[in-house]
């Protein structure tokens, strides 16, 4: 069975492990505060989970969910995701993150600059886009008409391939906006971040491929 890591497990990565384990994958939880501060969610899991370190959940997961601050990957070990697919869940938020001019100034997206900050693994954003409330009650079967789709982005085809398939175990088909170098199109402010899953703290909106491709399309810089 496929083991999925944890680099923080607050309310996406979080709701991420929760369709994980009911998915069938075992999950490996790890945050900031260390392995205790999660026996609740661990129990909540159950057998499929277990806590540990931020460097036993990397090398435990055969990819790795990282859904900490922006702002906390420059904190990471690369030596610890070296080889390891990492999917990157977070955006850059200048009131919480701080000033960062390759941002501000179009140079970069902010997976990219993840990308850069752990040069021997391979980056792919997704889960950014919608809340996390929205992401534990959108997910449907295969097939099914309301069915909604995530965007993800990143520059390797067959780590692409990998996520996809994780999203659609999950309950989500995928949307792929291109290389982390497009990713902006998917970052705050963009038609497609949050709105098409619906308003925040009410009920999601089930959102399709086309509606996806759509919000993508009218991405503007």
């Amino acid at each position: 069975m496929t083991t999925v890591g944890f680099i923080g497990s607050g309310h996406i990565g979080g709701t991420v492990a929760r369709l994980a384990v009911a998915a069938g994958y075992d999950v490996v939880l790890s945050n900031s505060r260390g392995p205790a501060s999660l026996a609740g969610l661990v129990a909540e899991l159950g057998p499929g989970a277990r806590a540990a370190t931020t460097a036993e959940a990397a090398a435990a997961g055969e990819f790795v969910v990282l859904s900490v601050p922006f702002k906390a990957h420059a904190d990471l070990s690369a030596a610890e995701l070296t080889g390891k697919l990492v999917l990157d869940t977070s955006n850059y938020y200048p009131q919480r993150d701080g000033h960062v001019a390759e941002l501000h100034e179009d140079v970069l997206t902010s997976s990219e600059i993840t990308q850069r900050q752990l040069p021997g693994s391979t980056v792919v954003k997704v889960f950014n886009t919608i809340t996390f409330m929205h992401l534990a009650e959108l997910h449907r079967p295969a097939g099914d008409p309301d069915r909604t789709a995530l965007t993800i982005a990143g520059d390797d085809a067959d780590a692409k391939q990998t996520v996809t398939a994780f999203l659609d175990a999950i309950g989500y088909d995928a949307v792929d906006v291109g290389p982390l170098a497009q990713s902006w199109r998917v970052e705050p402010g963009q038609p497609a971040y949050a709105a098409p899953f619906g308003v925040y703290g009410k009920p999601g909106t089930p959102a399709g491929v086309d509606a996806l491709m759509a919000a993508v399309a009218q991405a503007k810089r």
